[in-house]
């Protein structure tokens, strides 16, 4: 392997380490990826790229807009209010 190939897979491995939803206080890995394969399946059937990118591929583009924090997502689980504990009520 040449120098330039080594460093372009040190680079690439580095990449793919840093598998980060900004806006996700538990950084869930499972979230990253449900995230950028919805969005890559909207590239695909024709949505517009949010970033200039040198890859074609719509997986590599989304993995790097949901990267960059530009793919808006909803968890409902993470939205839930406070469960309220109920008051002991006593006969009177």
């Amino acid at each position: 392997m040449t120098d330039t190939q080594t460093s372009h897979a040190e680079e690439h491995r580095s990449d793919d380490s840093l598998i980060a939803t900004p806006g996700d206080p538990e950084q869930s890995v499972y979230r990253f990826i449900i995230i950028a394969a919805k969005r890559a399946r909207q590239l695909q059937s024709g949505s517009r790229p949010k970033i200039q990118h040198h890859s074609r591929k719509m997986t590599r583009i989304a993995i790097d807009e949901v990267r960059r924090g530009l793919i808006p997502f909803f968890d409902p689980v993470l939205s839930l209010p406070e469960p309220v504990e109920e008051e002991e009520v006593t006969d009177q």
